[in-house]
Parts: C-alpha cells; sequence; structure tokens
C-alpha cells in the first residue's frame, strides 16, 4: 500500500550575510528531492534506473555559497517575478510605462538583480511536501504591486513532483514563474546531456532576435531542427520558447536516457516550454549542456506583446500554475 510523503526540514547553512537556510527533504515511491528556502531551489532529485539504482538527476550544487557564486544559471531555481525575458526592461500597463532592471544587457531577464532565486523563503510543512512563500514588495526591480507568491513542492502517488503555484497583488502587475533544474538521466556528474531523447507536443515556436527577444512571430517547427514532436536526439545550441499544442492531463514533454532507462515526463498549466540546452557551462562547476532546461511557462516578452497569451494579474485575482514531472523506466 502506497503511503504519503515523508518530509522533513533541517538547518542546512548560512548565507554571506548569516540568512539561516533550511532544507527539505522529501521522500515517496522510490524519489527523493530536496529543496531549499534559499531560491525555492530544487537542490536534488534521485530516482531508480532501470536496474534500481538511484541517482540524482537534476544539477545541484552542494552548499549555499556555490548558489550565491555561481548564480548566473539559476540551478534549480523558482524564478520571478517575471521568468524569461522582458525587452528593453519595460513594459507598459494600464497606460503607465514601467522600467524594471536592466541585467542581461538593456534587456530584463528573469526577475531581475535579485529575484525570487536569491530571496529566502519561508517554508511550512503540508501534507506531501513543504510550501514556501515570499512577498515582493510593490517596486522591487521595478514590478507595480506588492506580490503574495507561494509554491508548494509535494510527491504524487508514484513518486512524481508537483510544483503548484500561486500569487496574489494588491495593483495590477506581470507575473511569470518557472523552476530552472537543469535535467540529466543518466546521473547529475555524468557529462553532457546530449544525446538523450526529446519529444515535444509543439508545433510552432516563437522565434527569437539576436538579443533573444521574441520577433512577435508564431513559427512552424516542420522541416526545422526545432521539430521534436517525434523524439530525437538533443543536440546543443537550444534557448528557444516553444508553443505548447496542449495542457493539462496529457505529457507535453519527454526526455529519455537510454542508457539508464530513466524517462522523465512534464504536465504542465502553462502554455509554453523553454528548451534550453546550457552550451556555456564552461569554467562554472559543470561541463558544457550537462543539463537539458525544460522551463514550463508563458512566452518571454508577454507583457510587450498583446498577440502572445497574458501575464497580467490584477487585485482580486489569483495567479495558478502547476506542472508535474513524472519519473519512470523503460
Amino acid at each position: 500500500m502506497t503511503t504519503g510523503t515523508a518530509a522533513h526540514g533541517e538547518d542546512f547553512s548560512t548565507l554571506a550575510d548569516g540568512t539561516a537556510v533550511r532544507r527539505w527533504t522529501l521522500e515517496r515511491d522510490g524519489t527523493r528531492v530536496r529543496v531549499l528556502t534559499y531560491g525555492a531551489v530544487v537542490q536534488s532529485v534521485e530516482v531508480p534506473g532501470r536496474d534500481g539504482t538511484r541517482a540524482g538527476v537534476a544539477l545541484g550544487l552542494p552548499d549555499v555559497a556555490d548558489y550565491e557564486k555561481y548564480t548566473g544559471p539559476y540551478f534549480g531555481a523558482l524564478v520571478g517575478r517575471y521568468a524569461n525575458r522582458i525587452g528593453g526592461a519595460a513594459f507598459v500597463l494600464d497606460g503607465q510605462t514601467h522600467r524594471v532592471t536592466p541585467n542581461e544587457g538593456r534587456n530584463h531577464v528573469h526577475g531581475g538583480t535579485r529575484g525570487f532565486d536569491k530571496r529566502v523563503w519561508d517554508a511550512e510543512e503540508v501534507p506531501d511536501g513543504v510550501r514556501l512563500s515570499l512577498v515582493a514588495e510593490d517596486g522591487e526591480e521595478g514590478f507595480p504591486g506588492r506580490l503574495a507568491v507561494s509554491v508548494t513542492y509535494t510527491l504524487d502517488e508514484g513518486g512524481a513532483l508537483r510544483i503548484a503555484y500561486r500569487a496574489t497583488t494588491d495593483a495590477p502587475t506581470v507575473v511569470n514563474l518557472t523552476n530552472h533544474t537543469y535535467w540529466n538521466l543518466a546521473g547529475a556528474d555524468s557529462g553532457s546531456a546530449l544525446g538523450h531523447e526529446l519529444r515535444l507536443a509543439a508545433g510552432r515556436i516563437t522565434p527569437s532576435d539576436a538579443e533573444s527577444i521574441p520577433t512577435g512571430e508564431f513559427a512552424p517547427v516542420d522541416g526545422t531542427r526545432f521539430d521534436f514532436r517525434k523524439p530525437k536526439p538533443v543536440g546543443p545550441g537550444y534557448d528557444t520558447n516553444y508553443v505548447l499544442d496542449g495542457t493539462g492531463e496529457e505529457p507535453v514533454a519527454e526526455l529519455y536516457d537510454a542508457g539508464s532507462g530513466r524517462l522523465l515526463t512534464i504536465r504542465t498549466t502553462e502554455p509554453g516550454l523553454q528548451l534550453y540546452t546550457a552550451d556555456h557551462f564552461e569554467g562554472r562547476p559543470f561541463v558544457a549542456c550537462a543539463g537539458i532546461a525544460l522551463e514550463t511557462q508563458h512566452f518571454p516578452d508577454s507583457p510587450n506583446r498583446p498577440e502572445f497569451p497574458s501575464t497580467v494579474l490584477r487585485p482580486g485575482e489569483e495567479f495558478e500554475s502547476t506542472t508535474v514531472y513524472g519519473f519512470s523506466v523503460r
């Protein structure tokens, strides 16, 4: 008989400024997940392979000092208030221009210089997992509205990792949240993840310019290297937003490592998924392409693109988003 998740918190480390960081461990049906209160980081995910051996399949760092040092890759972090990019680090909402932090050239990316990935979240145990929460004040990184955010990490029956996001605001704002875990199903320390087989339920992408800002087009993947509608090995050079053909109960992504037999499936309520092959890990704790990020999200630069699904959140509304990562072998 399947029992619920075993979840426990422990003192883990401290930031350079002395702030305490705790770590929560969740375990159920062969899956073990560790989550930090710093950045709501998924530090590790351990699942069995075809031979029954359990290995870590998410790229993580051993100590909080490493997360403070290696901030650019956003290892396992929750990124926001706006995940991905906002062109020109500005947008207009209800006729008012809001200028947010430009932290990638002239553009804004992943919440700014002190986004949610660099905050220490409050934590409380909930059935089958842990809920982390924080408040982003009006004007932080230039965003309007006092935003109350929570993310709940739970393990479903079978060991699937469920990430459920919620947010409310006291003034009109924009919200786009995602988890930035890099996956290597052969093992986090096994080298490059290139060659994993990937399937994406997506017939279109949103092409980007040289600064990775969408052009506003929807381009079909037919006949291009972006077509993963049938499983094929992942090569280098992807940092691309896919327009998902469906959301909800059916998997929108499947990642498979033939050597270990591990299969990752992703279900989400989000309309998009960013495929990122991390070609630039050189000089950091991992080699280039050591993990593949599959970031469920709304589209980049949506605040400046009325043709994209809206990321506007208003008082009285609740932002809700759920992504489920399932693990199996074949």
